[in-house]
């Protein structure tokens, strides 16, 4: 049985993350790597425009050159919500992009977990959190710390997530003009995957760093490149696999007044890093709001 739809037209940011430390500390038999990261969102954002309705129809724009529809991972997600529910219902869809494809920001999983989270409110289906984080995983393994909204430890394959409260800087992100497959990275033989567990504590206090990031200097002089620029200035590492490398910052105006120096083969932006997403603030706006 349906519940009423509201169909007014929302605006859902879908954050970027970033992988403030990443850490191998073993490999499965199935291939599957044990780790220990560190995410925390940044205050900078695809956007989702979506329209729910009675149709049992989910429209996406814009088309991406070359993926069906019912392929395109934001679909995928309206429909194991629309499933896992017993619903028919549908939504226009419009998505704003801007994080970068295969930066390692998490931008699809993003994408997707804002589906779940704004037609979860907009159809009524009144999934609990778990549930709708269980359904992500099966879309990526990401997509769970996104629907939760609060910066987490992972541990076990990155599914085993605790709520941690990271200091909340100024990141200037930057990417080149590379894209990186996360499977070549993680099938390298000279991956580091022996790096010693650690309790969170231990981690918080050390100095945080990425076991990939080595190899993907390797492999890519153009990721080699940003990174000893951007060392220059402050702290810096790779997020996840990459391509996107970060430097951190105390203030917004030294951000800035590092990003103005970019060099003209870099792209970037800066942002804060926030340990409440704002799809969670925007999910609490709404319902607040009574819309």
């Amino acid at each position: 049985m349906n519940s009423p739809v509201l169909t007014q037209t929302t605006r859902w940011p879908a954050p970027a993350k970033l992988n403030l430390f990443l850490y191998i500390t073993g490999r499965r038999p199935n291939g599957y790597h044990d780790l220990q990261t560190l995410f925390q969102f940044l205050d900078h954002s695809d956007t989702l425009t979506i329209t729910a309705n009675n149709s049992n129809e989910i429209t996406i724009t814009p088309a991406i050159e070359g993926v069906p529809t019912e392929e395109n991972l934001i679909y995928r997600a309206a429909d194991a919500l629309r499933k896992a529910a017993g619903i028919e219902a549908g939504a226009d869809i419009h998505i704003d992009k801007i994080l970068p494809m295969g930066g390692g920001l998490g931008g699809g999983s993003s994408d997707a977990a804002t589906t779940l989270v704004a037609l979860n409110y907009l159809w009524q289906t009144k999934l609990s959190v778990e549930q709708l984080a269980e359904i992500g995983l099966a879309l990526g393994a990401d997509v769970p710390v996104f629907v939760r909204g609060v910066s987490a430890f992972a541990e076990g394959v990155g599914e085993q997530l605790q709520p941690a409260q990271p200091e909340e800087k100024w990141y200037l992100v930057a990417k080149p003009d590379v894209s990186i497959a996360t499977v070549d990275i993680f099938t390298h033989p000279d991956l580091t995957r022996d790096s010693e567990k650690r309790s969170l504590n231990a981690l918080l206090a050390g100095t945080y760093e990425n076991d990939c990031e080595k190899i993907v200097r390797r492999l890519h002089p153009e990721v080699d490149k940003a990174l000893s620029w951007l060392l220059e200035y402050a702290p810096s590492r790779l997020t996840g696999t990459g391509a996107c490398v970060f430097a951190e910052f105390s203030t917004h105006r030294e951000a800035i007044a590092t990003l103005d120096k970019l060099p003209n083969w870099l792209h970037g932006f800066v942002a804060k890093g926030v340990n409440t997403s704002p799809l969670l603030t925007a999910l609490s706006t709404l319902s607040s709001d009574g819309q």
